[in-house]
């Protein structure tokens, strides 16, 4: 049996706090009304909620 040398490429993305390039299937998402975001994990997504529930309170 031949070892594979050239595996399949995965799909990257950036995580929207750190821009960390991650794979798809393993980033955590958040859908928008228009779009969707990738985090690369919990404390990325916390933080990123954080700041999003002060921007909405400082904009009442």
């Amino acid at each position: 049996m031949s070892k594979n040398e050239n595996p399949l490429p995965t799909e990257q993305v950036s995580c929207e706090i750190c821009m960390k390039e991650i794979p798809a299937s393993e980033a955590k998402s958040e859908e928008a009304a228009e779009y969707v975001m990738y985090f690369c994990g919990l404390e990325c997504y916390e933080s990123w909620s954080k700041q999003d529930k002060e921007d909405s309170e400082s904009s009442d």
